[in-house]
């Protein structure tokens, strides 16, 4: 008897870890109610171009294939909210999934990829139509006042998307003192190879037009205002 109430716990761990580690996936219509509620996070594990291409709405992008990238991008989500988590047919994001499940994510996963959710006539953004900025015109922005701060960034990065409270603090609190650009660094690729912009965020300091002082990734604030003042 003692044998047996053995091997059926063991068989009911053995049974709950199984399905606790699994993910959920999800076809397009149950990947969309997911979407509408509050506290998830939504992520593309495309490359950047095929992100450009089309994408779904308010997703961030890490790319999957660049391990450097990924890693460093999805560092900066938050593990107490799931991860939506989609690619173009499905392999990709399958990869990827089980690797965000394994630091600790609830993940669930779009069934099929984009290509199935296009083919459920679900909605897809489109990138930016913003015209590229010319090296003439970035000399212009740069002078735009004796300081000024250039952020190259994007709405579907990560750690972009991390620094927006801090930029926005920056703003009350020496929002007299600076101009701040934002540059959309899907769209500017020509302009960041000119300017040695190979990581987003990236924040550059101008004063009287002149590069002074630049950093790329989480900026603390208080390092911000010291190069501004």
């Amino acid at each position: 008897m003692k044998k047996i109430l053995t091997l059926s716990l063991l068989c009911f761990l053995l049974t709950a870890c199984e399905s606790y580690s699994q993910k959920t996936i999800l076809g397009p219509s149950d990947f969309e109610k997911e979407l509408s509620q509050n506290d998830v996070q939504l992520l593309d594990v495309r490359t950047a171009g095929e992100f450009q291409s089309g994408h779904l709405k308010n997703a961030m992008q890490a790319n999957w294939n660049n391990k450097a990238e990924f890693k460093d991008r999805t560092s900066h989500l938050d593990i107490k909210k799931p991860v939506l988590v989609y690619c173009a047919a499905g392999s990709r994001s399958s990869a990827a999934g089980d690797w965000l499940m394994q630091q600790g994510f609830k993940v669930k996963e779009l069934k099929g990829g984009i290509i199935s959710w296009k083919q459920s006539n679900k909605p897809v953004a489109q990138s930016s139509n913003e015209k590229p900025i010319t090296a003439i015109e970035y000399k212009v922005l740069t002078n735009l006042a004796p300081v000024v701060l250039i952020d190259f960034g994007a709405e579907w990065c990560p750690p972009c998307k991390k620094m927006e409270p801090v930029i926005e603090q920056l703003k009350k609190d020496l929002g007299d003192k600076y101009t701040l650009v934002k540059v959309d660094a899907g769209v500017q690729t020509e302009l960041m190879k000119q300017v040695n912009v190979e990581n987003i965020p990236t924040f550059i300091i101008y004063k009287n037009g002149s590069e002074s002082w630049r950093k790329t990734g989480i900026v603390d604030i208080n390092e911000l205002k010291q190069n501004i003042r």
